[in-house]
């Protein structure tokens, strides 16, 4: 089969950023998305973002226009946030988000009234049932067709590194997991989710849905859930690998770390720079070794199986790639990594705020929701921040 991928302008970025209904007194999950959704009318489709339903009614999505730079994209979900607490403030209804949430039970759970989401419950059961995950996808242009899955190829040696920095789900329906991202190994159960086939170019990934399709195990390429995806229709590569980040910062500097390791690539491809990965093997015991440990990990680098912290070449791979920030306007937002490595990611603030309430994750539910609510605007935040002597450059 032919499926075309969309003209699309280089590195321009889209977001998409799943958030959790709580209970403002209780931090339990409440099915109140369709309420929302009523209550927002027209404003939860305007031209610069969209807010719709997920598979569960206990979830509503954010989506960006397409942005230029990262902050006209996390403009589009700030806004889109500012427009979501109109209606759920009077509600008693609070935002947070996390790869799961610490103490809700699936069993709880009611599932969004659309076909396609039966569909999947039906096929999926148990596992389908057990989807409380969250998680957010970033869009990066590409124009040219032939990039496609060398990027991809590429990208997959740092899907360890995306993984840890927005891991933030160490809890499961009231139990501690002892990983950092509990969420990464959930949602590959499900068919066609999960690290992306190694395939040489766009031919192999036609084939490769002609003959899922044929089969009847999905109905168009939008079913490949894979953790790093081609997005025919947008012209993009979207990472799906991380969990939800828990602030409007921590997206922003995902986001930008997304961009700048799409357009380093590009830019090799297109100074005649052959993209070498990694093993499959080695890039799932990575996908592993990130879940479980998070930022203390050590993954697997090269093909001859240097291992190193994770940690440390993330920090070589930010002094790699800083100019192309500066160039793309993003230099503060990616500057926001280094506040992660140096304060944590969400899933170690979970554990303190656990440990310290003596193993009561209704505390950690409301320290999440604090930090969606209470944390500093993204502009307070860039403003403020100076790290390791970057260039206060980029985007406002």
């Amino acid at each position: 089969m032919t499926e075309p991928f969309a003209r699309s302008a280089r590195s321009t970025v889209g977001i998409e950023w799943e958030l959790m209904l709580a209970d403002g007194e209780t931090g339990d999950l409440v099915p109140r998305a369709p309420e929302v959704l009523d209550a927002l009318g027209e404003d939860a489709a305007l031209e610069r973002y969209t807010i719709t339903q997920e598979l569960l009614t206990n979830t509503i999505e954010l989506t960006s226009g397409i942005g230029d730079t990262v902050a006209a994209a996390v403009d589009d979900i700030g806004d889109a946030i500012a427009a979501v607490r109109t209606a759920t403030d009077p509600r008693g209804i609070e935002l947070l988000c996390a790869g799961s949430h610490p103490f809700a039970q699936w069993y709880d759970q009611e599932v969004t009234d659309k076909t396609r989401y039966h569909s999947l419950i039906e096929r999926t059961q148990w596992w389908g049932r057990n989807m409380m995950i969250w998680g957010i996808h970033v869009h990066v242009g590409v124009e040219d067709v032939s990039k496609v899955f060398p990027i991809i190829n590429a990208l997959t040696v740092y899907l360890p590194h995306l993984q840890a920095l927005s891991a933030s789900s160490p809890f499961w329906a009231g139990e501690r997991t002892g990983y950092a991202s509990n969420r990464a190994l959930v949602f590959q159960q499900l068919p066609t989710a999960g690290l992306p086939w190694p395939l040489p170019d766009w031919a192999a990934f036609e084939r490769y849905l002609d003959d899922m399709i044929s089969t009847g195990v999905m109905e168009d390429a939008t079913e490949v859930r894979w953790d790093i995806r081609p997005a025919p229709r947008w012209g993009t590569i979207e990472v799906r690998a991380c969990d939800g980040m828990s602030t409007l910062p921590e997206l922003a500097a995902v986001a930008a770390f997304v961009q700048v390791m799409v357009e380093h690539f590009s830019r090799m491809l297109d100074d005649g720079v052959d993209l070498t990965g990694i093993q499959p093997w080695f890039v799932r015991e990575n996908k592993w070794r990130a879940a479980r440990y998070g930022l203390d990990a050590w993954v697997i680098v090269d093909r001859e199986g240097t291992q190193v912290p994770v940690r440390d070449h993330l920090a070589a791979t930010l002094d790699e790639v800083a100019e192309i920030a500066v160039e793309l306007k993003c230099a503060r937002e990616f500057a926001g990594l280094e506040r992660i490595l140096a304060g944590g990611a969400s899933y170690a603030r979970q554990l303190v705020v656990a440990e310290a309430a003596e193993g009561d994750l209704r505390e950690v539910v409301h320290h999440l929701i604090r930090e969606f609510r209470a944390g500093p605007t993204l502009r307070d935040h860039l403003a403020s921040l100076s790290v390791g002597g970057r260039p206060d450059s980029g985007s406002a």
